[in-house]
């Protein structure tokens, strides 16, 4: 596997994700996924997809990481990584990497098939919290201030 100078601890990453890997739940695929990911703080956070009977409900790994994460503290991710049930690096699917983007810190690196890459790698142009920003102050402007003109 290709590294960089980056400093961080990719083996550390990949052995919490295949171990996260081996907790998937699985019952219809019988493909386990496991993610790992460093956090700022320098906490490491994991999760493993679990599937549901209506397919459409099925959790993916980096959806239990992020539940993970908040849970233990939040924060922001700086590196990723991700296995499928043979071990291998696995990108994530489009909507997972919408997600990491949403909890990304500043130049976060993920694993994949040819080493290291940026979101900017995976996801280029993306929709992401800053693009809310105006929308959020349009929002906050359009509130009505005193309650009863709410009632009006």
């Amino acid at each position: 596997m290709t590294r960089t100078g980056s400093g961080i601890d990719w083996e550390r990453l990949e052995s919490t994700a295949r171990a996260a890997m081996t907790r998937a739940y699985v019952p219809y695929s019988r493909f386990p996924v496991g993610a790992a990911a460093l956090v700022e703080d320098g906490r490491v956070v994991a999760g493993c997809n679990i599937e549901n009977a209506s397919l459409g409900l099925t959790l993916c790994a980096e959806c239990s990481l992020v539940s993970n994460l908040q849970m233990t503290g939040g924060g922001r991710l700086v590196a990723f990584y991700c296995v499928d049930g043979n071990g291998q690096v696995l990108m994530p699917c489009g909507r997972c990497r919408q997600l990491l983007l949403e909890f990304q810190a500043p130049g976060m690196r993920l694993m994949g098939p040819d080493g290291e890459l940026t979101m900017e790698d995976i996801l280029p142009h993306a929709f992401g919290p800053a693009d809310m920003t105006g929308m959020t102050q349009q929002a906050q402007q359009a509130q009505p201030t005193h309650p009863t003109e709410r009632t009006r």
